[in-house]
Formats: C-alpha cells, structure tokens, sequence
C-alpha cells in the first residue's frame, strides 16, 4: 500500500485554472480520470487525512503511484476529455454504469436489399436502424407478432430466405399473411422497404398518421362495396391499436424525455432511465454502480448523463442510422453543479436546444416519482443480490493468501489451460481475474508450437514462457523491478515528472498486452503440471509470481515441489474461487480449439483437390452452404460459382464424386474424443 505523500505535487505546481486529471498505479496503468473546475483544489483534497476520506476513495490513492493533469480551456473541454480518456483507459476506481441486465432491442436491416426485422444484442452495425430497449426479448416477439399483420415484412435469416428462395415456396408466415414473400416475388425490393419504413414510422412514435390512413382506406373499401379488404382493414386497425395500448400514454403527445432517477446509500447507487417517446414510455434500463468517493445525486446525475449520453452518440456514429442520440428534454431529480456546462454539450450532441430540468409538479413529476420507486425497487434486490457475493470475494482473497502463504492477498489471479484432440490443434487460454471477477479485455489465447510434443506438461511450459518472456520484453526489467516512473501525460501535460513507464504503450498510452504479471498463477492440471510451469519461471527469472496447480479429480491445490497436494473444505470461498477460475479458462480455451477444428474440417474435403486454392474454396463454400450440398450439385451448377471456371468444376464434381476428402470429415483421430483440456476429460 503506498503512502500518498511519496507522490504528492509539491505546493504551488497544481494550477488553479480547469482540467482533467489521472491518477496510475506503479505499473503506469491509468487507475482513476477525474475534471475539476479547479485542479488545485480538487487535487489537494486528495492528499488529505487518509482517515476522513471515503473507503473506495482510500483505496484508490494508496494503490496510485502518481497523478498527472491536463490543462484546458472550458469546462466542456475537461467533460469531453474526462469522457475519452475513461472510454479509453477504462479506470479501475471511475464509476462505471454498467447495465444490471442484458437489453435486447428491435433491429431493422436497412442496409440489405430485403431488411429484415429481428431481435438483437451487441453492438450497432451501421445501415442498421435500432428499436428500444426493451425490458425482455419476449415482449419484442409479442410486438413483432402483433405488427406483422400490419406490416408483413421479411423477418427470416439469410440461410432461411435463401432457402425459400432456391425452393420456389414461401415459409408459412408468408402462407398466413404475416410476411409478403419477397423471397418468392410477392413483392418486389421497392414494395417490401416501404413496408418496412411504414413500420419504423410507426415505432418511432407516428401513429396518428397510419391510423387515420388506414381507416381513410377501410371506409373507402367499405363504400366501395370491398367487403373482404374492409375486414382485412378492420382487423389490422384493431390490431395497431392493441399494439398502442401496451405502450401507456403517461405525457402529453410529443413529448420525447428521458427521465432519469436514482437510489443510492454510502457504497453503491442504482438508476432507471424511462425512454418516453411521442408521450409514450417505449423503453426502461437500469444500471448499478459502486461509488467512488462520498458522491450525491447531483454528482451522480453529472456523471451518469456524461457517459450515458456520450455512450448513445457513439452508438448512433457507429450504426449511422440517423437516429438522434439525445431527446429534447431530460428530467432528473437533482441538477448538477455544472448544469450549464452539460446542457450545453447535450445540445452540441443533439444538433439542437435540449433542456435539463427538475420536474416540480404535474404529470411530470409524477413520472419522475415513478421513476425512483422503480429505482428503489432495483437497487433493493441488487443489495439483496450482490452483499453475499462482495463478502465471499473479500474471504476467498483472504483465505488463498492465508492456505497458500503468500505475503498478500492474490488480487490478480492467471489462469492457463490446454485444450486438443489427442494431441492435434492443440491451443491453450489464459485467464485474467482482478478482485475476484473476471477481467474479459485481458483474456490471450495461445496456439502451441510444439503441438504434442511433451504432452501437456511441455504444452504449459512453452505456454508460460511465451507470456512472461513478453512480460519481460515490454516492461524492460527484471522481476525484482522497481517502481515504474510516472507515464508522459502528453502534450500540453502537467504533473509529476518522468518518462513513460515501459508497460505502457507510448503511441495509444494503453498497457500493453502482457505488462502486468499475476499474483497467482493457476495452472489446470495437478503436480507435473504446477512443477513445469514454476520451472520455467525460474528460467526466466521470475520470482514474485506463486504457481499452483488445481487438480480436477479431487479438487487438490499442488504447489510447485511439494509431495503433498493442498486440500480445501469443499464449502470454503477460496477453493470456490480457484474452481470459477479454471472453469474459465477451460470455457475459454474449449471454445476457440472447436473454432478452430471446425475452421480446418470445414474445408478439409476440398483440400486435396488439385487447382483449388483457398479463394476458390471459401467461394464454394459461401454459395452452397456446406460440402454436403456441394456433392450434391452439378458440374454446371459448380461452374455457375463466381470464379470457378468448367475445366474446375469437372476436378471438383470427379473428386466429390468419388468421395475425395470423406474420410477427412471424421472429428480428429479416431473420431470419437471431442477436445479434451489438460486433465483429459471429454467435453
């Protein structure tokens, strides 16, 4: 634990003037980014008394090596820069809203010459148009269901479509009204995009409109004695309007809000959002967060509607959808010291006025009271959910120090395992968990050189010094190294001298892959295994690293010499958190040795063909799906493939035809075992 005196700015260097600031760790790793109206004073409050400052406060100022800051000219010049550089660096001690919950949303693919309308989760893909989110992917099926009367549009993958395609015959929600078949020329391409625009008119909140055109064209039909397309009228009216009614009226029509509230105690805060769009609640999220520091609801508004806002620009840019990332009015329940500064960037990220107010009576207001019980709720069953698990961690850190006498707690634990198939494709995956919880970003994967030479013990050897021999490389010393300088704040950049730290890459300013060691070094595998790998750190020279081995069988913790195993309460944290580590890394490195196998056998049967290298390969593969439909086609359905030419496609018919690559499709030697991991348990 360092002493926050040792890097402490001498007095009379701070500036008093606006800036953003970062706070590292010995290894140069960007722990903390704060903006300040005034750095000199909100630097200094820092380096207070350590005992009046807030727990997760403390916590980040003895684990820092050193701050530096940045000088700029507006405070919305320190809101923007405070924005990038916690996207960028992702500080372990900033607040972080993070979603309690996966949100799917309604995706309209408007970039493909058929859009398609589907449930989605993951990021925004530009030409595509996003709806939501919706609390449950249920409730955007029984929407869809509902709407698809009205607006049969396409809502198939692109294999399904293709397939009705080749076939000549449309899928049965094409056979009951509910889609109108461009994949058999129902409609042409022209016809099903207006059919989908309508329907995207009609979620972004213009219902008016296609209600009063569709009962213009039900009463016309009607008067025109077109009785069956009057029905049909009336039934997909009634069917818009059930669709209006799930969605509740709770303002007055056109006001497009998001109303924002929060719950919080000393540690911990939750916030719903409530998306209301054209007086209608069309979507609810929730975050939760740990606070850093002794932070009210008017710091806690700041900042959320900094990253949150920020977050859906960079969305809208990425999906390049026209949809507008900032509503014309947020309502909050505090407003932040630095209102002005935030409604003003609000409008430049809208292109337009937006306003921040309080609510303070009328409908409104009750929305906003509605808000923060559900935020209430929220944060009650999170508190329910996470103090068991925030305590276990505590003791499990506590517990592994103490069982495997180590001189602190293992706050950063690596683990590695090997997965093949009896020896071939053999890869393995490390691992990366930081208090306790995974850390994904820092997650490698290896494919091993030696392949099956020396079993899985040589496999975890080369493994081990391959990642500490690029340790070594990119931070410069050896393992008895020294604190790290302070890294370069950039141009225009003030604070504590010094060079970049050798960890820290000097063109992105980020940790390179491998800079930092572990505290703990778990290997998936029992004695042999934890001995090989200790080995070569002492190879290497790298002493400050424990290595243990987990045996699967009986759950044994070896240590690197010992004839005895270590062994665990089975009810004890500790083993439980060795256990989820190893899990990891298995589901890790099973999950990219099958991408792999399947990337080679995929193709396998054509390999050995003569004249067909991999363009004409993966060609093939696009346009018939699979080698099974391949055999199936003729030598002109083969030449028929872009870049395959007659003289090739009669090579590839000959070869199929005589079952050319078949034995090849077998699941690796013997065909029987799947991959196995280090202690060779069929997956």
């Amino acid at each position: 634990m360092a002493d926050p005196s040792t890097y402490r700015p001498a007095p009379g260097t701070i500036p008093d003037a606006p800036g953003v600031y970062r706070f590292y760790d010995a290894g140069g790793r960007v722990i903390y980014v704060g903006k300040a109206k005034s750095l000199r004073s909100r630097l200094s409050s820092y380096f207070a008394d350590l005992a009046g400052l807030h727990p997760r406060t403390r916590q980040m100022v003895t684990s820092a090596a050193g701050v530096t800051w940045t000088v700029v000219g507006t405070e919305v010049e320190a809101l923007q820069l405070e924005y990038s550089w916690i996207k960028e660096y992702d500080p372990r001690f900033n607040v972080r809203y993070r979603d309690d919950k996966s949100y799917p949303v309604l995706a309209v693919t408007l970039n493909e010459q058929y859009p398609r309308l589907h449930v989605y989760r993951g990021p925004r893909r530009k030409g595509v148009r996003y709806f939501g989110p919706y609390s449950h992917a249920w409730a955007i099926r029984e929407t869809l269901d509902l709407l698809l009367r009205v607006f049969p549009a396409r809502t198939c993958s692109g294999g399904v479509f293709k397939r009705h395609a080749q076939i000549g015959r449309p899928c049965l929600l094409g056979y009951i009204g509910k889609c109108s078949a461009p994949c058999v020329g129902r409609v042409d391409a022209d016809e099903h995009r207006a059919i989908v625009e309508d329907f995207c008119d009609f979620l972004s909140g213009q219902t008016d409109q296609l209600v009063k055109r569709l009962d213009k064209a039900m009463q016309e039909a009607s008067e025109q004695l077109e009785f069956e397309r009057a029905a049909r009228l009336r039934d997909d009216l009634e069917a818009l309007r059930t669709a209006m009614a799930k969605q509740a009226v709770v303002l007055g029509d056109g006001t497009d809000a998001d109303v924002v509230a929060f719950a919080e105690d000393e540690l911990a805060a939750a916030v719903q959002v409530f998306h209301v769009r054209g007086g209608r609640v069309r979507g609810q999220r929730g975050w939760v967060i740990d606070k850093v520091d002794d932070t009210g609801i008017a710091e806690l508004t700041s900042r959320f509607l900094t990253q949150f806002y920020g977050e859906q620009a960079a969305l809208a840019e990425q999906a390049d959808s026209g949809g507008v990332p900032v509503p014309r009015e947020v309502l909050v329940p505090q407003l932040p010291d630095d209102a002005e500064t935030i409604t003003g960037w609000l409008g430049q990220v809208r292109g337009s006025k937006v306003r921040l107010r309080v609510p303070q009576r009328g409908d409104k207001r009750a929305l906003l009271e509605t808000v923060q019980r559900n935020a209430r709720e929220a944060f009650q069953q999170y508190k329910l959910r996470r103090a068991g698990d925030l305590t276990a961690r505590s003791a499990a850190l506590q517990e592994l120090q103490e069982a495997l006498g180590l001189d602190e707690a293992p706050l950063r634990v690596e683990c590695i395992d090997v997965s093949h198939v009896q020896g071939s494709d053999v890869v393995a995956s490390l691992v990366v968990f930081e208090d306790g919880v995974p850390r994904k970003s820092e997650y490698r994967r290896f494919d091993v050189r030696g392949g099956a030479e020396g079993g899985d013990v040589g496999s975890i050897s080369e493994v081990v010094r391959r990642r500490f021999a690029r340790y070594l490389a990119e931070t410069g010393h050896s393992a008895e190294h020294d604190a790290v300088p302070a890294p370069d704040a950039g141009p225009g950049a003030e604070g504590a001298e010094g060079a970049s730290a050798p960890g820290i890459d000097p063109e992105t300013g980020k940790p390179r892959k491998f800079s930092y060691p572990p505290n703990l070094l778990v290997i998936d595998g029992g004695g042999p295994q934890a001995n090989a790998a200790a080995d070569a750190l002492t190879e290497l020279g790298v002493t400050d690293v424990a290595v243990v081995g987990l045996a699967k069988r009986l759950e044994e913790i070896w240590l690197p010499g010992d004839p005895d195993p270590v062994v665990l309460p089975r009810s004890s944290e500790a083993l439980y958190l060795l256990q989820r580590v190893r899990d990891e890394a298995h589901r890790f490195a099973i999950s990219y040795h099958r991408s792999k196998r399947s990337k080679r056998l995929k193709a396998s049967a054509l390999d050995d063909i003569p004249g067909l290298g991999q363009t004409r390969k993966a060609a093939l593969l696009k346009h018939f799906g699979s080698v099974k439909k391949l055999r199936q086609a003729g030598v002109a359905e083969i030449a028929a493939v872009p870049g395959i030419g007659r003289q090739t496609a009669e090579t590839v018919h000959a070869a199929l035809a005589s079952g050319g690559g078949a034995g090849q499709q077998a699941a690796g030697p013997g065909r029987g075992p799947g991959p196995r991991t280090t202690e060779g348990e069929s997956q």
